[in-house]
């Protein structure tokens, strides 16, 4: 039993902390664009690929 009168202030200590980093990162944006960086993954810069790939294509269709 004399054990749950020193966890019971650590957890609220804990409880606190966890409120306080929250709101900290809702305040530095870390919330803000939730779907940027998993859309921008998926649209990466494949077209400068599929134009050189287009370009050896045709440099192999020309030495045929």
């Amino acid at each position: 039993m004399d054990v749950i009168y020193s966890l019971i202030p650590g957890m609220m200590f804990f409880g606190v902390l966890l409120v306080i980093v929250l709101v900290w990162a809702v305040k530095k944006g870390q919330y803000e664009d939730m779907e940027g960086n998993a859309n921008r993954i998926l649209l990466d810069d494949d077209d400068d690929m599929l134009r050189d790939s287009d370009k050896l294509k045709d440099a192999r269709a020309e030495k045929k």
